[in-house]
């Protein structure tokens, strides 16, 4: 139930927040920050004893540790940091200005953008919004990380364009960027110490703020703060180039890793993360059959327009031989072959090539090499991929077909004219199949297809991510200090949206600001089930403002958890 008032300090409260034009949109959270580790021009390392700094306009470097200014800089002026005995040094044109600083070292420009100088991104010289942060590298003598800190929207205006091209228009832009969001929010993987995600393809792609375009900065602008969730917990929201027009189940593709170090493969499943076929009459291509039928073949999906919809490679049996007697070595030891060959005479010669266990997608879980000496097993799609080397590159996907073929070749000799020389006989090992990547989640080249055909960009996330809502943010209230308020803007098209609120600690009573009215709820208090209340008669197309506000109650110190819901889960089994 919601009750109204009228509170002009409330109303100038909000009013009061004020954004810029879309394409230099402020955050309307900007207390969610992102630190991204930085690497070299190759995207190999993160770590590094000496670099140089610099700015597009005036900029500062400070000693956080001791929170005073080391010294100020002009626009472009280049400045070399260092560590010696684990101990910052920073100098200019060979000349110390301090040294012995204990860090982290904060280079910050208030109208300018910060640089590594000579590092470029996309062929441009590589800028950044937010500051750095040069800082000791943990575990690691003489080593610092540079880490870029800014706000998570910031953050996204170098991430989308870079992710997916900008052709692919406006609402797979917008698919992108949500996705985008959750991963920076959860990663699948955490393995930094010092920031929270990388800027290479080992985490999203960020090449900062001197690739960012208007259209992806739009579709960034017009998302802010919308994520997808299951069951009001943020999705792993998982993408790939092309998934071949049938995406895999996570647990197909990814393993679980334990805290002592084992591999589990198959990996645990997510509810969200179900393989899904572009058309809804394709069969489930888990029989070597149906993957035949599907991967030789190109029926109409989303992934038509991608050159990796459907694709080839071809090896002599000596070459292939030659290439798996190193690659089953490399990825024994990394866990994935059974049993593991250490030694290149250990191998023999190829006999046959068998899937034995292939996923929703026809995606090849384990796949048997069996030679003169034995059988190997190798598991998982990315071992996979890596196993079956071109030219030194791996499989484009794991959604592939073998076959091992004789062939004969036949030659002219010029000597005798026309005359041809005896035919010579080979056998040939084909591998056909479809899509780039993993193919778990959101494929990129599906998503353009389906803006251009029409659909929104919610309509492409939950089309990947099954069972998955569209919403704001979830934020917690508390009456701790500090922790009652918070304000969120979101765009909405439909007009129709619920205020969701998960009150598992018997709070009877939320104020919401929404748009400028005052809606007071009477909270129906519940331990397991979130409360739905529908907001849609307040809301406006396009921007809305709304606020949260927990009122003081000396019997209630836990928290409120509280989002807007844009779009039901579908409930997909």
């Amino acid at each position: 139930m919601f009750k109204f008032k009228n509170l002009l300090s409330i109303l100038i409260m909000i009013f009061a927040i004020t954004t810029a034009a879309p394409c230099i949109a402020v955050s309307a959270n900007q207390g969610r920050m992102v630190r991204v580790g930085i690497s070299d021009a190759k995207f190999q390392n993160y770590y590094f004893n000496t670099i140089n700094v610099s700015a597009t306009d005036n900029f500062r470097l400070s000693d956080k540790a001791s929170d005073t200014v080391i010294a100020d800089f002009g626009a472009l002026e280049d400045v070399n940091i260092k560590i010696k005995d684990n101990l910052f040094t920073v100098t200019q044109a060979s000349t110390v200005i301090a040294e012995n600083i204990k860090g982290p070292v904060v280079v910050e420009s208030d109208n300018g953008y910060v640089t590594v100088t000579g590092l470029n991104r996309a062929g441009k010289p590589a800028y950044y919004r937010g500051t750095f942060e040069i800082t000791k590298a943990p575990k690691k003598d003489n080593q610092f990380n540079v880490i870029n800190v800014l706000d998570l929207e910031s953050y996204l205006r170098g991430v989308v364009p870079n992710e997916m091209p900008v052709r692919f228009g406006f609402e797979a832009l917008k698919a992108q960027a949500v996705l985008a969001r959750n991963y920076v929010l959860m990663p699948r993987e955490q393995n930094y110490h010092n920031f929270d995600v990388c800027d290479s393809v080992a985490c999203q792609v960020y090449f900062g703020a001197n690739t960012e375009q208007e259209l992806s900065d739009k579709a960034v602008y017009e998302t802010e703060n919308i994520v997808a969730m299951h069951e009001g917990q943020l999705v792993l929201a998982l993408y790939s180039s092309t998934a071949g027009g049938y995406t895999e189940s996570y647990e197909n593709a990814f393993s679980t890793d334990l805290a002592n170090g084992v591999r589990l493969f198959p990996g645990s499943p997510k509810p969200f993360l179900k393989g899904v076929p572009d058309c809804a009459d394709t069969p489930v291509l888990t029989s070597e059959s149906a993957a035949r039928e599907f991967y030789t073949t190109t029926p109409e999906t989303f992934d038509n327009k991608s050159p990796y919809f459907r694709w080839t490679k071809e090896w002599e049996k000596s070459e292939l031989e030659n290439v798996l007697k190193k690659t089953l070595i490399t990825q024994s030891k990394a866990g994935f072959v059974k049993p593991k060959l250490t030694r290149p005479e250990d191998f023999g010669s190829l006999k046959d090539i068998k899937v034995t266990r292939r996923g929703v997608s026809g995606k090849a879980m384990f796949i048997d090499i069996v030679t003169s000496k034995g059988t190997y097993t190798v598991s998982k799609e990315l071992p996979i991929r890596r196993t079956f080397q071109k030219d030194g590159i791996s499989l484009p996907s794991a959604n592939v077909i073998f076959d091992i073929e004789k062939a004969t070749e036949s030659k002219t000799d010029d000597s005798l004219k026309d005359k041809l020389t005896p035919a010579k006989s080979y056998t040939k090992i084909v591998a056909r199949g479809g899509g780039f990547g993993h193919g778990v989640g959101m494929s990129q080249y599906g998503a353009g297809a389906m803006g251009e055909e029409g659909y929104s960009y919610s309509d492409i996330v939950q089309h990947y991510f099954k069972n998955t809502a569209i919403g704001t943010y979830p934020v917690e209230l508390s009456n701790d200090t500090g922790h009652d308020t918070e304000s969120q803007v979101f765009y909405t098209k439909n007009k129709k949206a619920y205020l969701v609120v998960e009150n598992k600690f018997q709070f009877s009573d939320l104020t919401v600001v929404l748009n400028g009215q005052e809606l007071h709820v009477e909270v129906i208090p519940k331990l397991f089930k979130p409360e739905k209340y529908d907001i849609s008669p307040y809301l406006k197309k396009g921007e809305n403002k709304i606020t949260y506000i927990l009122p003081y109650s000396d019997l209630h110190k836990k928290s409120v958890r509280v989002y807007v819901e844009l779009n039901e889960a579908k409930n997909d089994k």
